[in-house]
């Protein structure tokens, strides 16, 4: 999205896409470097950077090339300080049980195991008894194998992950359960978490799977937005993930 397309203050959008265009730079940017990422004239850099300069985000070099200043450091300090991801899980959470009425869950890395940060479930006959803290497996569930997948884990099993955005895992912790679980990005589309719906495995046939992959691709895609990466991976269609085999339908409750 270029700065006159983007939504908003037209300078503002200008203004923001001169920080961006540091993303990849460590030894600074001439007002040409600048443009040609930009597309901004290069009257209009100067002008928008002394106002860039003046509050700090721009420093300008001896030898006229700009770099960022100390003010989105700081801004980034007051970010971490004030960040919890359990302000902007709880609404997908919520949602997602709300639409399912499965058990949804947010899983972190930790090293080489996984620990269920954040859950929510509906009262219903049988559920997935997970618990917040819980570590469990990294290599086995959908929402630890999805979490191997986007740092990078070798192995034919993560490709297909990576290529469909998704994991789907049946009976690999226990027997009884199903897993289906996308990542969630961050800035620079680092993966932050997992998000997963869980349910038994009585429950799933082909037609709850296609009901319920849009909803968390969903919850994946706004989880994503809002912690800064880019949600366009989880539009359809979806890729079919090779190798998964389900029943057609289920009799039970």
């Amino acid at each position: 999205m270029t700065p006159k397309s983007a939504p908003g203050v037209a300078a503002v959008n200008r203004a923001l896409s001169i920080l961006m265009a540091f993303e990849h730079s460590i030894e600074g940017l001439t007002v040409a470097e600048i443009s040609q990422i930009t597309g901004l004239y290069h009257s209009t850099i100067l002008r928008l950077s002394e106002s860039l300069l003046n509050y700090g985000f721009l420093v300008r070099l001896d030898d006229g090339r700009f770099r960022l200043g100390s003010t989105p450091m700081f801004l980034g300090m007051l970010y971490q300080s004030s960040f919890r991801l359990w302000d902007y899980a709880a609404p997908v959470l919520r949602k997602l049980v709300n639409d399912t009425r499965e058990t949804a869950a947010i899983y972190i890395r930790d090293g080489d195991s996984r620990v269920c940060l954040h859950r929510m479930t509906q009262p219903r006959g049988v559920l997935m008894h997970v618990r917040e803290g819980e570590r469990v497996e990294l290599d086995k569930g959908a929402a630890g194998k999805v979490l191997l997948a986007f740092s990078g884990q070798p192995g034919e099993i993560y490709d297909k992950i990576r290529n469909a955005h998704y994991a789907l895992s049946m009976g690999e912790r226990g027997g009884e359960s199903i897993g289906l679980a996308c990542p969630v990005f961050g800035i620079q589309q680092k993966v932050l978490c997992s998000i997963s719906l869980g349910m038994p495995i009585f429950r799933m046939n082909r037609q709850i799977f296609e009901a319920s992959l849009p909803l968390v691709m969903q919850a994946a895609a706004t989880l994503t937005q809002q912690l800064g990466g880019d949600a366009t991976v989880f539009e359809p269609p979806y890729t079919p993930l090779e190798g998964v085999t389900l029943p057609e339908k289920t009799n039970n409750p």
